[in-house]
């Protein structure tokens, strides 16, 4: 036998020995020969039920248990559909729903009221997979706008839907519509009426000085979710701010300002001065700071909310989830309406600048 079929027999037999290789020990592989990652079980979810001079002073025992009660019922349910294997989608829009339907908070049944007496509602949602986006803006029939800024999302050409036009396509796409009395509380009429008395007597210049006046824009809702498949979302909803005139929009339905999700980074839910958060591009800011210039979560979250957005004058909070399950609940107010769980399932529930 010459040397090159000794040399032949010798590639086939390495060749046979490769292929009785354990199943178990073969990488799955692309079709470039890559390997391709299992999905991680790390999962996590983060919410917010706004932020401002919330302090444990003025707070009664009871109307605290009820806050706390009410973050818990809508963060176990956003993560009971992640620990199943949901969306991040699917768990910011279920738990934003429950705050919505809550009259505790700034959002759905208990928006706050405009300087007419209607109630007109913002709301926003981001997938970070492929940053795709929904808002709708001013709407004042549909039960849970969260759900028409899922809609705009996923079966509208378009990212925001305002007034008339969103309430047609909510029709249209048969969401829930209410009569706009549905949205009426007696707690947030009567912050109207006495933001306005105080309006009276009070100066442009120190209005928002007054702690009445200045925290009758907080309030809002909002969530973001990392999943089982790495994918983040969040989501924002609100009645705007007490007193608002000539349909002002704050920063709840703007896309990179209330709201912003993205894989590469992180999913930020945003509450606050709106003006001031519009301005600075809240949430997109976040991310970009971690994008381009490398910074964690939380250093991010704490130099535009600690920094950035008191230089312009501005105040409020956000909640954030990274890519890798990392959590931030920054503010800059006295309190913010909070709460958070893990892939351990672990909950933190908070209201005041210190943990309780």
């Amino acid at each position: 036998m010459n040397k090159t079929l000794i040399f032949l027999a010798y590639i086939l037999f390495l060749g046979c020995k490769e292929q009785t290789k354990p199943i178990a020990d073969i990488s799955v592989t692309d079709t470039k020969n890559e390997k391709v990652e299992k999905p991680s079980e790390t999962f996590g979810i983060v919410i917010h039920g706004g932020a401002g001079t919330i302090l444990k002073k003025n707070m009664t025992p009871e109307k605290e248990a009820a806050y706390k009660a009410k973050l818990e019922e809508a963060i176990k349910v956003g993560h009971t559909i992640l620990k199943n294997g949901g969306t991040s989608l699917d768990a910011v829009q279920k738990t934003i729903n429950i705050l919505e339907d809550s009259p505790l908070f700034n959002a759905g049944k208990g928006a706050v009221f405009t300087n007419t007496g209607k109630n007109e509602l913002d709301a926003s949602i981001m997938d970070g997979s492929n940053l795709d986006a929904g808002a709708v803006a001013g709407v004042t029939t549909v039960k849970n706008p969260i759900n028409l800024a899922r809609e705009v999302m996923i079966n509208s050409p378009h990212v925001m839907l305002s007034g008339a036009g969103a309430e047609q396509f909510a029709t249209e796409r048969n969401l829930k519509i209410v009569d706009p009395t549905y949205f009426y509380t007696e707690d947030r009429f009567k912050s109207l009426e006495r933001v306005k008395e105080k309006e009276k007597i009070a100066t442009k210049t120190t209005a928002f000085y007054d702690p009445m006046i200045k925290d009758a824009k907080f309030g809002t809702v909002g969530c973001a979710a990392l999943d089982k498949n790495g994918n983040l979302a969040a989501g924002t909803s609100t009645g705007g701010m007490t007193n608002k005139k000539w349909n002002r929009i704050g920063d709840a339905p703007i896309i990179g300002a209330g709201t912003y999700a993205n894989n590469a980074t992180c999913a930020v839910s945003s509450t606050g001065w709106g003006e001031y958060f519009i301005r600075a591009m809240v949430a997109h800011d976040i991310s970009a700071l971690m994008e381009y210039k490398g910074l964690s979560l939380q250093e991010a979250a704490t130099l535009v909310i600690q920094k950035k957005v008191p230089d312009l004058g501005g105040d409020g909070g956000i909640v954030a989830i990274d890519h890798k399950g990392n959590v931030a609940m920054e503010f800059n107010t006295a309190g913010m309406y909070r709460a958070t769980m893990n892939t351990e399932g672990e909950i933190k529930i908070g209201i005041y600048k210190t943990q309780e």
